[in-house]
């Protein structure tokens, strides 16, 4: 068997470290998951500026407070939170758009594709900005 490539790399979810331990591009979304950094990843990420996590939300019912705890750990280094809710927009609830406001992060929530595209942009800016992006299919 060929030896593996980075290209080749697929990386296994653990929340207890980074497939990326810093920012960096999204280089392709779709069939369920994302290529970032000569990596792939099946399911959705949560775009640190410590890094590039699994994330284990599927569908915008699944984000929670709990489940975005890492980000608002990070607050004071996120001026800009991305939400890719998906295949298509879906809003967050109001709770969670208090919750934001809290912590002094804006919200921009939209399609997976235009977040990716959008999130890539501000990367490239050097702005301060995390990003919750759902797989999509």
């Amino acid at each position: 068997m060929p030896a593996a490539t980075a290209a080749d790399t697929v990386m296994i979810a653990r929340s207890d470290a980074p497939h990326l331990p810093h920012q960096a591009p999204i280089d392709a979304y779709g069939n369920s998951g994302f290529r970032f950094a000569g990596m792939s990843h099946r399911g959705s990420l949560l775009c640190l500026p410590s890094g590039i996590w699994a994330w284990p939300v599927a569908a915008p019912e699944d984000i929670a407070e709990a489940n975005l705890a890492p980000l608002f750990a990070e607050a004071d280094a996120i001026e800009l939170f991305v939400l890719g809710s998906g295949p298509e927009l879906r809003p967050l609830p109001e709770a969670l758009r208090w919750r934001f406001r809290d912590y002094g992060i804006g919200v921009e929530v939209m399609a997976t594709g235009p977040a990716v595209r959008t999130y890539n942009i501000l990367v490239a800016e050097g702005r301060r900005v995390a990003a919750g992006l759902i797989a999509v299919g």
